[in-house]
This record gives structure tokens, C-alpha cells and sequence, in this order.
């Protein structure tokens, strides 16, 4: 599903964010990307999204070479992919549902079709009863569901979460978690970039470890 092959992603500044950085994440399988703060967790994900290009090696995501990706299709390309962000990104001047709606709007899925998916959506993350509320009226937690909610509705074959559970307390950050699983079980490819190794501990899933843009270890 996602292949690195030599990647390195340097910045215009001269920072070398990624060094000829190699590894292969298969369809179905859920994976953690860990490291300190600054070792390259958030551009290998903007890489896999199209966020970002490689400045050399290859990207493969899905068996699509990112670099040949013509700028006009990224956003079709998108749409395979559920993104996570920590701050939610949500929009507070819309409902809950309308948040959920809103890519499957942007792909002008046919009402009954969205109205069914973004149900669904918010049933699978325990947000049914608030479709109709702001994400203000939510606390921080059923935010970031909210945001899960969004990214899976259009049933992504890949999510990619980015320090999905940074502001949360354990114990949610543990319901998110188990929350991934839920949809990896479903055969759902899940890349999850965290610095939080004693929530990752309690989950068995293979690691990525990435330390000044390198992959210095790749644990099973």
C-alpha cells in the first residue's frame, strides 16, 4: 500500500527533513511512525498524501509513483486516503455533519448516498446523537472523533493520522486507538505518526522509528 524506496525530502532552507529513508507498509496492515519531535514523521506523511513531493527516491502509494501525479489529479488521488490531524481542523460555523459531509460533497456523492455515509460514520465513532450540534458545544475527545468521522466516510482504503491523540488523556487516547483497530479489522490501512510509546506499548502493531530522518529500526 505505501513504499519508500531512498526517499529524502530537503527544503528550500537547506534542512534535510528525510535521508534515503526505505519501508514498505502492506495492504491491511496498521503500523505506528514514532520518533522525536523533528526526526521526519509529519513529511513522511505529507509525502504519502501528496502534501509534499520527495526531493529524490520514490513514493509509492496504492502502486501509484507519487511523482508522476499531475498536480490537477492530487485531489482525486486524495480521496483514497482518510487524514488525521491533531488540531481537528474542523469548521465551527457548521454542524457535526456538515463537517463530516463536507468531502463527500466535495466528490458530489448523491444525498441519500451522503446522508448514509456520514451517518454511519458518526455511529461507528459514538457521535450519532450529535450530528445536529456545533464542534464547539464537543469536548476535545468527541472532536477528534469528529475528525475520524470525516476521514473514514468516504471509506478510505488508507488513513494516515498525525499524532492523532496528542491532546488527549490516556484514557481516550487509548478509545482512539482501539477505534483504529476497529477499522484495521475491516482491512483498512492505518498509518499512525506518535511520540506517545507508553499508549503504544498496550497495542501490538509494528513500528517504524524514525530519528533525524532516518528509519533507525524497524521492530516487528
Amino acid at each position: 500500500m505505501i513504499h519508500f524506496e531512498n526517499v529524502s525530502k530537503r527544503y528550500p532552507a537547506g534542512r534535510e527533513a528525510l535521508s534515503g529513508v526505505n519501508f514498505r507498509l502492506e495492504k491491511g496492515e496498521m503500523a505506528f511512525l514514532t520518533g522525536p519531535s523533528g526526526a521526519g514523521k509529519s513529511t513522511v506523511l505529507k509525502l504519502v498524501a501528496l502534501i509534499e513531493r520527495a526531493t529524490r527516491g520514490t513514493v509509492l502509494v496504492g502502486n501509484q509513483n507519487t511523482a508522476r501525479i499531475p498536480r490537477r489529479r492530487i485531489p482525486l488521488f486524495r480521496r483514497r486516503i482518510g487524514i488525521i490531524f491533531q488540531d481537528h481542523k474542523l469548521l465551527n460555523d457548521r454542524t457535526v455533519f456538515d463537517n463530516v459531509a463536507l468531502p463527500l460533497m466535495i466528490a458530489s456523492h448523491r444525498r441519500r448516498e451522503l446522508e448514509r455515509r456520514v451517518r454511519a460514520a458518526l455511529d461507528q465513532v459514538g457521535l450519532l446523537e450529535y450530528e445536529k450540534h456545533s464542534p464547539l458545544s464537543l469536548s476535545t475527545g468527541e472532536q477528534q472523533r469528529v475528525g475520524i468521522a470525516r476521514a473514514v466516510a468516504s471509506r478510505p482504503e488508507l488513513v494516515i493520522a498525525d499524532e492523532p491523540t496528542g491532546n488527549l488523556d490516556p484514557d481516550l487516547s487509548l478509545d482512539i486507538m482501539r477505534l483504529f483497530e476497529r477499522f484495521n479489522k475491516v482491512g483498512v490501512t492505518l498509518l499512525i505518526a506518535t511520540h506517545d510509546l507508553e499508549l503504544i506499548d498496550k497495542l501490538q502493531h509494528r513500528r517504524l522509528r524514525l530519528d533525524h530522518g532516518k528509519v533507525v529500526d524497524e521492530p516487528e
